[in-house]
């Protein structure tokens, strides 16, 4: 059974979900009438941050009137498209709370299902959904299974769905996350990397609300492949370092 949640803790917590937008035009609008549902029940105080990776499409200007009407909302725009990881941690760069979330613009995970994870809160570090009884094309059923498997067989860092859309990590280990190509298939295993402790648990999961996937079976298997090696040497040469003892003096 799940611990009871820690009031104490969530009290003095703040949330920041990290929302990577890259031609997402015609699900934006849909995606905050589902986010609001969750703004409205969260248990912590909750800023969404967009971060625009380049779109080319109207996604910006939606932004723009989003953030302009709600001051819950933010958003960043990059120059230009770098891709998901590099979305994720400028996000991470800029987030102002103690808590960090990360959902997709799709909508085929619900917000409503972060609020089961702060059940978790503080005796983990991270909580990762699982998403149960996929709602997908085959090409990114088999493609995500290939990858899955492979990144497990490598590095076995027992995530069970390293791709699911769905998380929530403390700040401290989220800032200390190495910028890399791909970094964003391996956000549970930098987590324990650094001596966190990963929850995993089953969140729901729809068809894709508008728009296309912008992923295919070369970007779900051969540069995941890629990718885990370069991790591997990352993990490889790893260090953490606690402090023993310290004395400072103030400045000025």
């Amino acid at each position: 059974m799940p611990a009871e949640p820690n009031a104490a803790f969530l009290a003095t917590q703040t949330l920041t979900v990290l929302v990577p937008v890259y031609d997402e035009e015609e699900s934006l609008p849909q995606f905050v009438v589902e986010m609001n549902k969750f703004l409205e029940q969260t248990p912590v105080r909750t800023t969404v941050l967009f971060i625009n990776d380049g779109s080319r499409d109207g996604s910006l200007t939606i932004l723009r009137d989003i953030c302009a009407t709600d001051n819950r909302y933010e958003f960043i725009s990059l120059s230009q498209n770098r891709g998901l990881s590099t979305a994720i941690k400028a996000g991470v760069d800029h987030c102002r709370t103690t808590l960090v979330g990360y959902i997709d613009s799709d909508i085929q995970t619900t917000p409503l299902d972060f609020l089961t994870f702060f059940e978790f809160f503080p005796q983990f570090d991270m909580v990762n959904g699982i998403r149960a009884k996929r709602q997908d094309t085959l090409t990114k059923k088999l493609s995500s299974k290939i990858a899955n498997t492979v990144r497990r067989t490598l590095i076995n860092d027992g995530i069970q769905d390293t791709g699911c859309p769905l998380k929530i990590m403390k700040i401290e280990y989220a800032r200390r996350l190495p910028l890399f190509h791909g970094m964003h298939r391996f956000l549970g295993a930098l987590v324990q990397l650094q001596g966190g402790k990963v929850k995993q648990i089953p969140v729901r999961h729809f068809p894709r609300f508008a728009g296309t996937a912008k992923y295919n079976l070369w970007n779900r298997a051969w540069k995941p492949l890629v990718d885990t090696f370069g991790f591997r040497w990352i993990r490889s040469r790893w260090k953490n370092y606690e402090i023993g003892e310290q004395q400072r003096g103030t400045i000025g």
